[in-house]
């Protein structure tokens, strides 16, 4: 887990890349980092994002998103992207139940590859 909140698009730095954390009562619920203004001005690309597998599956990773969708949406930002794994079809429905449609682009990553998924603000 920490190389992927380590792991940073070309052409971006550290200092580039934000980390929030979601609470419940006093635990951590939800985790996601996020780099603003990436691939292009007004789009946020979520690197990562984890909800507590106790509490996985009851909706608390629906309201984080929405959450932030709304956020940005009202800061002027026009679509966020992120990337899931082609063999993580789990990962896939959450992100089309939350809006996100795939673009078509694909990445290969070892056996596998990464397929990019954004949604509209």
């Amino acid at each position: 887990m920490k190389e992927d909140m380590e792991a940073l698009p070309p052409g971006r730095r550290r200092e580039d890349k934000f980390y929030i954390g979601f609470f419940k009562e006093d635990k951590l619920a939800a985790i996601m980092d996020f780099i603003l203004d990436y691939p292009q001005e007004k789009v946020v690309h979520i690197g990562l994002f984890m909800v507590e597998k106790n509490i996985s599956k009851k909706g608390v990773g629906t309201l984080v998103i929405q959450d932030f969708l709304a956020y940005f949406r009202q800061s002027g930002y026009c679509k966020v992207r992120l990337a899931v794994d082609e063999g993580n079809p789990q990962s896939s429905a959450f992100w089309r139940k939350n809006g996100f449609e795939e673009t078509g682009e694909r990445f290969p990553l070892g056996e596998s590859a990464y397929l990019v998924m954004e949604c509209g603000l």
